[in-house]
């Protein structure tokens, strides 16, 4: 397997994601160079990740040998460089959908046209658990999927992954959204655990997107993330079955039911020597996910975004894309309108965009 190499604009805490995966897998990615524009910041990555770094785009492209190069910059400035770089024909991969308003998403698709070399870090569906339960979907075990329950990720995260169970592109949704405030003691964050007890307010937004015989719902409180007290949910239902976080029903035949769980296999433990890693997803006697990159330590956030690069590599040498920029537009869309019907708490129904194809 050839040696993934890309660049990367940008030096926040994302990219420390990146940086991560290369370090733990020096034999599938290579970080060609990062352009931080902050010298004592850029001498820092230096020192700790030996990452050679650039204070600007134009001097990475000519000084380093790389297939593609990602971008993790905040939104309002995102759009500036994925369309430079277009215009240079560099292939991106970017962190975010580069638009806030409607109109500037918009905008921003018709700027950056149907040729350019452009996809979305978009990980949610590439994370291990999520990516098992879309294989047991696909396999047509459950059936025809009519409802999907996500309590997961926010935003157009959470939404990608609506679609992604319901096998739905660009069809139009009636929304209708409620909000909910609610006491609960401060956990963990970016900065680490907590130092003391303290209790703050949690804000819940529940959603339901209607897409004609398909539904979806979408609940999360962003103390999901890192909380210890607040877990994922997720339930997928079919004719034939159903998902309900790690518990697997279907029927064989409409007498013989089948109830299965979703077992996790890790190396390490219980004095296991090959190592420390996630070795794939078992549904009964079944691997229903294997982790590709053994025996990388590395969280099932870093797997997911590991396979973006990967498909990003055969997306560049001619393959299919994995997260276009229409998809994430439209999951960017479908969050813009969730939020219209939280503001107005009347029912909002979507419309066909200049993305979709």
């Amino acid at each position: 397997m050839s040696l993934i190499a890309f660049g990367i604009i940008g030096a926040g805490w994302r990219a420390e994601f990146y940086l991560r995966i290369a370090e733990q897998l020096p034999n599938r990615f290579r970080i060609a160079g990062m352009v931080v524009r902050n010298e004592q910041q850029a001498a820092g990555i230096e020192k700790k990740w030996g990452v050679k770094t650039f204070r600007n785009i134009d001097d990475m492209l000519s000084q380093a040998d790389l297939s593609f190069v990602v971008v993790s910059v905040p939104r309002a400035v995102a759009p500036s460089i994925v369309l430079e770089l277009a215009n240079k024909g560099v292939a991106v991969l970017c962190e975010t959908p580069p638009a806030d308003r409607l109109e500037d998403l918009i905008a921003f698709n018709e700027a950056v046209g149907s040729q350019a070399k452009v996809q979305i870090a978009e990980q949610y569906l590439f994370q291990p658990n999520h990516a098992a339960r879309l294989n047991i979907v696909r396999s047509g075990k459950l059936g025809a999927v009519s409802q999907a329950q996500v309590s997961a990720a926010h935003d157009y995260h959470g939404i990608s992954l609506l679609r992604q169970y319901l096998d739905l592109h660009y069809e139009d949704a009636t929304i209708r959204a409620i909000s909910f405030t609610s006491p609960i003691v401060d956990g963990p964050n970016r900065e680490g655990d907590p130092k003391a007890l303290c209790q703050t307010e949690s804000s819940q937004v529940i959603a339901s997107f209607e897409f004609g015989d398909k539904l979806g719902v979408y609940d999360f409180t962003g103390d999901q993330y890192f909380s210890w007290i607040r877990s994922p949910r997720l339930l997928v239902r079919g004719e034939k079955g159903e998902i309900n976080n790690h518990q697997v029903k279907y029927l064989l035949d409409y007498s013989t039911p089948v109830d299965l769980e979703l077992n996790r296999l890790h190396a390490g433990a219980d004095g296991n020597l090959e190592g420390f890693y996630l070795k794939g997803i078992l549904c009964g006697e079944h691997y229903v996910y294997h982790n590709p990159y053994i025996p990388g330590r590395l969280t099932d956030d870093e797997i997911a975004i590991a396979t973006c690069l990967e498909r990003m590599e055969q997306y560049v040498s001619g393959g299919p894309g994995f997260y276009s920029l229409a998809e994430a537009s439209q999951d960017h869309y479908l969050t813009h309108m969730l939020n219209k019907a939280l503001e107005t708490k009347e029912p909002v129904r979507t419309s066909r965009q200049v993305w979709a194809i």
